[in-house]
């Protein structure tokens, strides 16, 4: 099988920490122009959307240039441009750098903002939020968090060894800690290891639990638990399935405190409504560095704050 030559650089910068997005044109098709093919593909922008962007010049070559509406239609050929960012809710709560150096950033991210540019979470990312304020264009995700838990995420600082940090996630190579807040069941026996098939269909919001081969593993472990029913878990997954620990805990009768999935899906969280974030953190990573063989451990400063503060989160406060 022939290997495509790697496309080339972006010719227009990152705008607010958000990379230009980057079509390459099929290699065969009934399009005479780029406008043609570019009308149908981005037809979920809506009527002249295309034209109104053709008209102001926002589709552009890999030599910067830009490409005209009547310019012909070449196979292969790649075209960038800079979406319109959709209007985001801010949120007010910062992002902890825990680590930082040549080759990595260890970022601590609050509840409710995303890893990475998704849908309608783009600017108010970690990932764009970092490459702004650390002035690091090339910063890349080496794993990625649900929105709604916060935690210890890795970054890579030079493209060129965002595999290698990756191999570590997809290996297993990597020792992942997390922490929960969820109800006390004196009858649940614990430490105890979970296994179970999880499938996260697209377009479905909950995961769930399947027959079949296990692709899911956590160690359930209680940290301790209060008079009010409450108890912190330590959770150690050597997998990392979507919704893993959420599932998992779950299917043992405990699910975690505000959990909008599980154990049922609930109305969407308004927008801006930021008092019961899902209590989970990811608190720990420990793994050796690949690039400099270094043994790194960090930990989150954050605390979960039906624990810490168990009168406020009674109160939605």
């Amino acid at each position: 099988m022939r290997r495509r030559n790697p496309p080339p650089p972006p010719p227009l910068p990152q705008r607010d920490g958000v990379d230009p997005v980057r079509v390459r044109l099929p290699g065969e098709g009934p399009w005479s122009t780029v406008r043609e093919h570019l009308v149908e593909r981005l037809a979920a922008a809506g009527p002249g959307v295309v034209d109104a962007m053709f008209g102001a010049g926002r589709f552009v070559g890999a030599d910067g240039r830009a490409v005209g509406a009547d310019a012909p239609y070449r196979p292969g050929m790649f075209v960038w441009f800079h979406r319109d960012l959709p209007a985001e809710v801010p949120v007010p709560f910062p992002v902890e750098v825990v680590h930082r150096d040549e080759h990595i950033v260890v970022a601590d991210k609050p509840h409710f903002l995303a890893t990475t540019p998704r849908g309608g979470h783009v600017t108010e990312t970690v990932l764009a939020r970092l490459r702004r304020d650390l002035g690091i264009p090339a910063l890349s995700a080496a794993h990625r968090l649900d929105r709604l838990t916060a935690g210890l995420v890795l970054f890579t600082v030079r493209p060129e060894e965002r595999g290698a940090y990756q191999t570590l996630f997809r290996d297993r190579a990597v020792r992942k800690e997390y922490e929960a807040v969820a109800p006390h069941d004196p009858g649940l026996a614990l430490p105890r290891t979970v296994s179970s098939r999880i499938l996260k269909e697209r377009g479905v919001l909950a995961a769930r639990e399947v027959p079949g081969e296990p692709n899911a593993v956590t160690r359930v472990e209680a940290a301790v638990h209060r008079a009010d029913g409450l108890a912190r878990y330590r959770l150690l997954p050597a997998t990392g399935q979507t919704h893993q620990l959420r599932v998992h805990l779950n299917a043992l009768g405990v699910p975690i405190l505000g959990d909008p999935l599980y154990p049922v899906v609930t109305d969407p969280v308004p927008a801006g409504d930021f008092r019961r974030p899902l209590q989970l953190l990811a608190r720990e990573l420990e793994f050796t560095d690949p690039v400099t063989g270094r043994a790194h451990r960090f930990r989150s400063g954050r605390t979960l704050r039906a624990w810490s503060s168990p009168g406020a989160w009674a109160a939605g406060q």
